[in-house]
């Protein structure tokens, strides 16, 4: 998990997503790096345009930003929300990001 964070933010912050990077990433967060991992997250990333991923997936953060902003004190009622789909939208945005 640690190497798709690495990705993601290299490509927030606009850098090259390549094993370099994302080992550079990974060692400063003081976590081992396996170089093997590296590689096929680098090679199943090449054909992937991680900003549409990114797109495709909203619905998992609209989901999750419910539950905080209950946390923070809103008394607010709302009716329930069926979260099934939502999670099913979200799995398919990340399954794009691994072919």
């Amino acid at each position: 998990m640690e190497y798709v964070y690495a990705a993601l933010l290299l490509h927030k912050l606009q850098k090259e997503v390549n094993e370099a990077n994302i080992s550079s990433v990974v060692k400063a967060s003081g976590a081992a790096v396996n170089d093997a991992q590296v590689k096929a997250l680098v090679a199943a990333l090449a054909d992937v345009n991680i900003e549409e991923a990114i797109k495709a997936a909203p619905v998992a953060v609209a989901a999750a930003a419910a539950p905080a902003a209950a946390a923070a004190g809103e008394t607010k009622k709302e009716a329930p929300v069926d979260t099934s789909k939502n999670e099913e939208a979200a799995m398919e945005g990340l399954s794009s990001l691994f072919g």
